[in-house]
């Protein structure tokens, strides 16, 4: 069975996208598709990083864990919130610091927004970062819209029928990849 790593970008105070992070863990796993886990930046709490791992002299143990879960992920999924038309610091940072480890990964993007285009803005910009370091992006999104009304805390979609159907065809396609990737 594949797994998935589910990166949760956001760092922030009160953020509504880990409701999507944890989403997509409960969905993919009660449909047993693959194995996954939330890899949340928030918990890593990061540095800035000055260098690429592979370039760092002494790596922290989290830098090491991190790095081997991405590596070893046979697809991940990057829940981000768009601030400002763009995505975080936090992520940028997690993307940055590796980069082998990304190799023609499979890799879906889902942008939260608390307003009515979904954090739509940052895909490009997204898209363009991981075409850089030779990811892999999958062609579905999955933007959530005014995410603060169609989640709770606990990650459960308001509107389950409606976020259920986008949320197949978006994982769909990520196992699809997976499955081209790994022949």
């Amino acid at each position: 069975m594949p797994h998935i790593a589910i990166i949760s970008s956001s760092i922030r105070t009160g953020r509504i996208s880990h409701r999507i992070a944890l989403y997509l863990k409960q969905f993919i796993e009660s449909k047993n598709l693959s194995t996954a886990e939330i890899l949340d930046l928030q918990a890593y709490n990061f540095p800035i990083f000055e260098e690429r791992l592979k370039f760092l002299p002494t790596p922290s143990p989290t830098l090491l864990d991190y790095s081997s879960k991405v590596k070893s992920a046979d697809g991940i999924i990057i829940v981000t919130p768009e601030y400002n038309g763009g995505y975080p610091a936090s992520l940028k940072n997690a993307i940055d610091v590796l980069y082998d480890e990304w190799y023609h990964k499979p890799v879906a993007i889902s942008t939260v927004s608390n307003g009515i285009f979904g954090g739509t803005q940052v895909i490009t910009s997204l898209q363009f970062s991981l075409f850089k370091i030779r990811a892999t992006t999958v062609t579905a999104m999955f933007p959530n819209p005014k995410a603060q009304d169609a989640y709770n805390e606990a990650g459960e979609a308001i509107d389950k029928e409606a976020v259920d159907k986008r949320a197949t065809t978006f994982i769909n396609e990520l196992m699809e990849c997976i499955r081209k990737n790994n022949k």
